[in-house]
């Protein structure tokens, strides 16, 4: 008879972190600084009985490790680590509670909300400074130790799409095929489902390069959502950095190898994937919060607490805890997570939740903190996408435009401006900036225009449709009496609240629609749509959808003839990107008169054909137009460009404008009309779209329009 393991165990090694398979058996190894044993509990497969708990035998380096014969894949794990319960200073230990390895690649099982999981007793007068001793591991989701190995069919890692060509497509694993009518519905809402062709190939028609998905990091359902039927449907509530939440795989016991499969058929389709990830807070709340993992590993270590009472955490996320990204191991954590994705899992970058934490240490924001200089020297990250959401609730969180060269960043100066300037509230002043890359945000260090990344809509508010659609955000389904979500909208739902028949406020409404996609699409810098905005979903103007998993957030695949027409639109708009390298340069345009080239790169116009002076920018200058140069230097090479030269013209003015087309180079030139979002595409093939230089084009009110100047050719 086989000894038990406790008696079989070696001393392992300190590296890597987490559980490692080598054929054999199983290395364990567990950072804690504070800690003074580390027991590895072993459960069998339905994860509910503990077959055996061992310590691990060596401490070196802070990492407490050991290895185990006879086990491997599959088998379920959880940790049980001693040390000072003591909440004043910081520490929480407690070995009743079975915590996740923070380097599990799986978890299994779903959290129970049983008062058990609480390192303290709820209700108790000491509230938490008391010590519970229930053992918590009956309501926890258990690690799971994986085969790492996966066919990628010599694929390459990835084959990085140029960041002047990458067109950004925000959109959440579950809820986009969840009512696909092509995805089988054992498979809607799964890693599987996601990659089905159908799926993919509508992605790819309209243009888009690069697919950003919303967490699919393992997280945690909050017990208020829970206990009024509703779900964290985002999912911003990690627990594992390193799995993928089993809840989206159609083969749960194989989430690993199927999350591979997506990318592989992601990668197959000619897509990138990006992964929304969120390293900024853990699900353990505050002080009051679970013992899932970290807390009960290494609380002072893993997350900031105030430096004059650690009892409490600093809360710069606004979720009660901030994870401490000044910690060297912490941060070897999470570097070690982005390369585990990027490397063994094949993704093509990252986007980062409250991106300003991440380069908070102790004194603030600091764009040289250890996270960036770790990120900015390493050769695997450099090869991926790196977007940052430059903002938290902390002090001095907002930092756009301040992260270093290499990143990208969301940039929601251009929502609120070009929400404003077509809604009538801003001039075209504020909107140049924006249209121009916002230079004074990022023209620096040798960035590029790409690092803004330009959006109208996102996850968070009101999908594009109801911003035309909804004056009010009408939140009631959230059970929060309608005070989630931001009042701020910058919406307009021209005459009626919600939908309507009326003809003329439909019109309007499609056209506003039209006008702001063609200013997002043709912005210098990264554009970036939120899925389903190119054929007007809806969420019945719900602002702050991050607890439904319902039909309020799934994309509704029962796509009318006006959807279709919107989403011909946009595949006309991202077709009209890639053909114009002008509309992506990577450098800035300027205005400054070239002379060594004789040629200004760009001018504005106003309605009479001139060249905007500064009197022209004022509060009314409502309809304008930029003339975008081809010829403009298109790299530090010294030479002139041999793109076609644009007229884009803006017009947020309610009322028709008369507009004279300007002169550019010789008679023998016209302009020929490409995009007017007033009529449709067989309007515009019907009529004779050739301009005269000098000819007057009534503008319709809040319309937009696209004229190219190539010289002898006929569109």
């Amino acid at each position: 008879m086989a000894k038990p393991l406790k008696h079989r165990i070696r001393e392992g090694l300190p590296f890597p972190r987490g559980a490692s398979w080598d054929g054999t058996g199983v290395n364990f190894a567990l950072f804690s600084a504070n800690a003074t044993k580390v027991e590895v509990c072993l459960f069998d497969e339905a994860g509910t009985t503990e077959l055996e708990r061992i310590a691990l035998p060596e401490y070196t380096d802070q990492i407490f490790h050991g290895w185990l014969p006879d086990i491997g894949p599959g088998q379920r794990y959880g940790y049980r680590v001693h040390g000072p319960y003591a909440p004043k200073e910081g520490h929480r230990f407690n070995p009743n509670k079975l915590l996740l390895d923070p380097y599990a690649r799986a978890h299994v099982g779903e959290l129970t909300w049983d008062h058990a999981i609480f390192g303290y007793t709820i209700g108790h007068a000491l509230d938490d400074l008391s010590y519970d001793e229930r053992d918590s591991a009956p309501f926890v989701p258990k690690s799971v130790i994986v085969d790492a190995d996966f066919d990628w069919r010599g694929q390459p890692q990835r084959n990085p799409i140029p960041w002047d060509q990458t067109v950004l497509y925000e959109t959440h694993l579950r809820g986009y095929t969840k009512l696909h009518p092509k995805v089988p519905e054992t498979l809607r809402g799964t890693y599987a489902g996601f990659g089905t062709p159908e799926v993919l190939k509508h992605i790819k028609s309209i243009g888009v390069t690069s697919i950003e998905l919303l967490p699919v990091h393992s997280f945690v359902n909050d017990s208020q959502l829970l206990e009024k039927g509703l779900t964290n449907y985002w999912g911003y509530n990690t627990i594992g950095f390193f799995a993928p939440d089993p809840r989206y795989a159609a083969d749960v016991p194989n989430s690993l190898r199927e999350f591979k499969e997506m990318v592989s058929r992601v990668h197959d389709a000619g897509l990138e994937l990006i992964l929304d990830v969120v390293y900024n807070h853990t699900a353990e709340g505050n002080e009051r919060g679970p013992t899932l993992s970290f807390k009960g590993i290494d609380n002072v270590s893993y997350y900031r607490l105030l430096p004059d009472d650690p009892r409490y955490y600093i809360n710069d996320t606004g979720t009660g805890n901030t994870v401490n990204i000044s910690h060297a191991r912490v941060i070897q954590m999470v570097t070690d997570s982005l390369r585990y994705w990027a490397g063994e899992m094949h993704v093509d970058g990252f986007r980062f939740d409250l991106g300003t934490i991440l380069a908070r240490e102790p004194n603030g924001f600091d764009n040289q903190s250890g996270f960036l200089k770790a990120c900015g020297q390493d050769p695997l990250l450099g090869t991926v996408k790196l977007i940052a959401e430059p903002w938290d609730c902390g002090p001095g969180g907002y930092q756009v435009g301040e992260f270093p060269p290499g990143w990208a960043e969301w940039n929601d100066k251009f929502r609120d401006t070009a929400r404003d300037f077509w809604k009538g509230e801003a001039s075209f002043a504020d909107v140049a900036p924006r249209v121009l890359g916002s230079p004074a945000e990022f023209d620096r260090d040798g960035r590029k225009p790409w690092a803004s990344v330009n959006f109208i809509t996102a996850h968070d508010g009101f999908p594009l449709n109801d911003i035309v659609t909804y004056n009010e955000k009408h939140n009631d389904a959230n059970g929060e009496d309608n005070k989630d979500g931001s009042s701020d909208n910058r919406s307009s739902n021209y005459g009626v609240e919600g939908p309507t028949d009326d003809p003329e406020i439909r019109r309007v409404r499609a056209r506003q629609i039209r006008n702001m996609l063609a200013t997002l699409l043709f912005s210098q810098g990264t554009p970036m749509l939120l899925a389903g905005d190119e054929f007007g979903r809806t969420q019945g103007g719900n602002n702050n959808a991050y607890c439904q998993d319902s039909e309020i957030s799934w994309v509704d695949w029962q796509i009318e003839e006006k959807g279709q027409a919107l989403i011909d639109f946009t595949t006309r708009l991202t077709a009209l990107r890639r053909r114009f390298p002008i509309l992506r340069r990577n450098r800035f345009l300027t205005e400054a008169y070239n002379e060594e080239l004789d040629i200004k790169e760009l001018t504005w116009v106003n309605a009479a054909g001139r060249e905007m002076e500064q009197g022209d920018w004022g509060s009314n200058a409502q309809c304008v137009g930029l003339m975008l140069d081809g010829r403009a230097q298109p790299t530090g090479i010294r030479k002139r460009g041999e793109d076609a030269t644009l007229l884009l013209i803006f017009n947020a003015w309610h009322d028709m404008v008369e507009f004279t087309l300007p002169s550019q180079g010789g008679e023998d030139q016209h302009w020929t009309l490409m995009i007017d979002t007033n009529i449709s595409e067989e309007e515009e093939k019907q009529e004779d779209q050739k301009f005269a230089f000098g000819e007057v084009y009534a503008v319709t009110g809040r319309s937009f329009l696209l004229f190219t100047l190539i010289p002898g050719v006929v569109k």
